[in-house]
């Protein structure tokens, strides 16, 4: 191919979306990952394609647009098979249903479809839930997708239309001219010259903005995921607790456990979540695994009985103040960060990949992209 207009490094589904947004507009892209597509936290993710975990703010404003932008991206690839299921949540209580109420509130009066219902109406979606639910919300517009069939399918769009993708390249840092701006990437095979680099690493965001000379505070956060052997359908929707939306903005060191259950289109069952501060150790943690059964037990009790196939986990970007970080460097003229979506970056990616590109080519941005600028006190790091 021609010398690209920009080198992607990261073929995760936040690197892939930008990849193909930004080809999709006529950029040449090239994408580079030191594994391959889909082989990090992209990999490890649940499929979420969530409106209804979100504070009122920019985060919640970009998940209601992506949620609808992923629709928009899905039509551009009518053959790809991403196993894409608008099958809407359900929130439910089983102690006081005041805060959750309140919450709903909150997203009802943000413009989001939250509809509070009773018990006996979170039966009739879901039958098989605890008899001790109190109140439940009902979000029609959550969704679930298969996020490594998602990725692959974007970069293979990326492929159709003359882009590039390489496995097995790693990013080393940024070339630049006498001026200071990016005219390459250095990597393990040599340099490619380009006109501009995406910093899409994911939970390694951080490290490789060290190389490129422009610091960004991205760390990694742990997640875990259980899941069951096939099953006849049993959970319509995806279903979690009433914990999962402070689990998902703490910024506690400590575990934190909050029950999601949702069925695949393969029959199995996945369980989590849990969101834990361990830098980049791997290693497998049976107290976290025994919180998460025991959690999404005492939610759905059948579940009991059901053998578990699996487990895996994966680290999850997240900056200190919980925003993603989407935009130029204005230290380093030509490179440029999309990263620290932490759990939602699934969810995330195809408004991620348009407002990059919206960005980049200088045309107005579908949502506020201030709150997600790269040079905010939070996220800039030396």
């Amino acid at each position: 191919m021609p010398q690209p207009d920009v080198v992607v490094v990261g073929a995760g589904v936040i690197g892939a979306a930008c990849a193909e947004a930004l080809s999709a507009a006529g950029v040449r892209v090239l994408v580079i990952d030191r594994d391959g597509p889909a082989s990090g936290t992209t990999a490890a993710g649940e499929g979420n394609v969530l409106v209804s975990d979100k504070e009122p703010g920019p985060e919640l404003e970009l998940a209601v647009a992506s949620r609808f932008e992923w629709e928009t991206v899905l039509a551009r690839l009518p053959a790809a098979d991403v196993e894409w299921e608008a099958k809407g949540g359900v929130v439910v209580a089983t102690g006081d249903p005041v805060p959750l109420k309140a919450f709903a509130a909150k997203q009802q009066a943000a413009g989001v479809d939250a509809r509070v219902i009773s018990a006996a109406e979170a039966f009739e979606l879901e039958p098989l839930l605890t008899p001790r639910v109190t109140v439940a919300v009902h979000y029609p517009d959550d969704a679930q997708l298969q996020p490594v069939l998602a990725a692959t399918a974007l970069l293979a769009a990326v492929r159709d239309r003359g882009g590039e993708v390489r496995s097995g390249v790693t990013a080393l840092g940024v070339r630049r001219s006498a001026s200071g701006r990016v005219i390459g990437v250095e990597t393990t095979d040599g340099v490619i010259a380009c006109g501009a680099v995406l910093n899409a690493c994911g939970p390694w965001a951080g490290g490789f903005s060290a190389e490129a000379g422009a610091p960004i505070r991205v760390l990694p956060r742990r997640g875990m995921i259980l899941v069951t052997a096939p099953l006849p359908a049993c959970v319509r929707h995806k279903v979690y607790d009433a914990d999962y939306v402070g689990a998902v903005g703490s910024g506690d060191a400590e575990l934190q456990t909050s029950t999601v259950v949702e069925s695949t289109r393969a029959g199995t069952v996945l369980i989590g979540s849990s969101r834990e501060r361990v830098g980049f150790d791997s290693a497998l943690r049976v107290r976290v695994l025994r919180e998460l059964a025991r959690k999404a037990v005492g939610l759905f009790p059948f579940l009991a009985e059901v053998a578990v196939m699996r487990t895996y986990g994966g680290f999850r970007p997240y900056a200190p103040d919980h925003l993603p970080v989407i935009g130029a460097d204005p230290r380093v003229p030509g490179l440029w960060h999309a990263t620290g979506h932490e759990g939602a970056g699934i969810g995330l990616a195809a408004s991620t990949g348009r407002l990059v590109t919206e960005l980049f080519l200088g045309l107005t941005p579908h949502v506020a992209a201030e709150p997600f600028r790269v040079d905010r006190e939070a996220v800039i790091s030396g």
